[in-house]
């Protein structure tokens, strides 16, 4: 059986630890960013002021000797442009020369060109020097990313169990017994899995004891009502050999009914849905119950019939005891059926039920008689089926309505 994927929730382990790294990989980033846009801002004034003194250095070099000291550019990685050249680039620059400012700096095509322009000299110098590169700050961000990143996958790793035991508890719950989450790790999740791997051992050691002992009583009943029914063949008159007959049928009938009672209270079954007339399965069931007279006791009325998916040998017998037990507790051992489109309705005369209905669908229900197992046999069978079961009492009638769903 395939299982539904689960959705992802807000309220998740897994979707909080995805929630607490995106938050601290966010911070990581507007760090980083804060942390570039500040050396990259410094380093940027160190060239300015690395072009004031250079220019300041020059004026007074011009007042003093008449000419550009050229060597001292070349030591400062700044080269002089010629003015003179007609490519785009150079006109650009000229018309900011022609400007009225004595110092400005123009950046064209990713260079850095310097413009002087006072009462001594014009000149245009492009500087060489870039902004230092923080390789420090890049090898920090990219080692603190890449930490976080690996710790994330190491811990979606570490709970990566979880939804393994999460999926056979499921496979558990549905009845498969030949689950095993055995495991060699050494977490907390380890020692939650094993816990449950050896409770899921006990629990299919207790239910494969159960199932031994409830076949061999049935298969030691077997042995004296196929004897019994033998004897009767033997029998010479006809109305006690019939009589004989029906109650070893019966007899064996019961004992085919507990093995299925057993497979459905186990939660180890799985349902033969085929298509049926509601009034067949009703008509099924009145025979299993081997009245003599059947409408002396039961009154069938067809209103709308339809077609359901229903395992034939379950449902007529949950049927069968719901007509079994409003025979048995009504004063006139009559019952009467309803068949009415998408409900089945089963009425008779008598008291009203006592106490809460849910209660009756618990196993071992302290009743008036029994054991307590009718009505949580029905509910079982109906809840194999989607259908649904409910229960009014009105003017001394007690109605069981069987409710037929879509998926029915």
């Amino acid at each position: 059986m395939r299982l539904p994927r689960p959705r992802l929730r807000l309220d998740s382990l897994r979707s909080k630890i995805r929630l607490i790294f995106s938050i601290a990989i966010l911070l990581l980033l507007l760090l980083f960013s804060a942390l570039l846009q500040s050396t990259t801002g410094r380093a940027m004034q160190e060239l300015q002021m690395q072009e004031r003194a250079n220019i300041h250095y020059l004026y007074l070099y011009y007042l003093k000797y008449g000419k550009i000291d050229k060597d001292y550019l070349a030591s400062q990685n700044i080269r002089i442009v010629d003015a003179g050249s007609k490519n785009f680039q150079m006109q650009r620059l000229r018309e900011a020369a022609n400007r009225k400012k004595k110092f400005d700096v123009v950046n064209v095509n990713f260079h850095r060109y310097i413009l002087i322009n006072n009462d001594r000299f014009r000149l245009i110098l492009e500087n060489l020097n870039r902004p230092r590169f923080p390789v420090e700050l890049f090898v920090a961000f990219a080692g603190a990313f890449a930490l976080l990143v690996i710790l994330y996958f190491w811990i979606i790793r570490s709970i990566r169990p979880l939804s393994e035991l999460k999926e056979k508890i499921l496979r558990f719950s549905q009845g498969d017994l030949e689950i095993h989450c055995h495991s060699n790790r050494h977490d907390e999740i380890a020692e939650v899995a094993n816990a449950f791997d050896r409770a899921v051992r006990t629990i299919r050691d207790l239910i494969q004891s159960r199932q031994l002992l409830l076949r061999a009583i049935m298969h030691e009943l077997k042995t004296p009502i196929a004897k019994g029914r033998f004897l009767s063949e033997m029998v010479d008159d006809p109305k006690k050999k019939a009589r004989f007959n029906a109650i070893f049928a019966r007899l064996n009938l019961l004992i085919d009914e507990f093995a299925k009672v057993e497979q459905i209270s186990s939660k180890n079954f799985r349902a033969d849905l085929r298509p049926y007339k509601v009034s067949d399965l009703v008509e099924a069931s009145i025979d299993l119950l081997m009245l003599e007279n059947s409408q002396k006791h039961l009154h069938v009325v067809t209103k709308e019939d339809r077609t359901v998916l229903a395992d034939f040998e379950l449902l007529t017998l949950a049927i069968k005891n719901l007509l079994d037990n409003a025979i048995k507790y009504s004063p006139d051992h009559r019952a009467d059926v309803l068949i009415d489109g998408r409900r089945l309705v089963l009425s008779n005369r008598g008291k009203k039920l006592p106490g809460d209905f849910e209660e009756y669908f618990k196993p071992f229900h302290r009743s008036t008689g029994g054991l307590g197992l009718g009505l949580y046999i029905i509910k079982s069978i109906l809840d194999i089926h989607t259908m649904k079961l409910e229960y009014r009492y009105e003017n001394g009638v007690n109605y069981f309505t069987i409710l037929f769903t879509e998926k029915s």
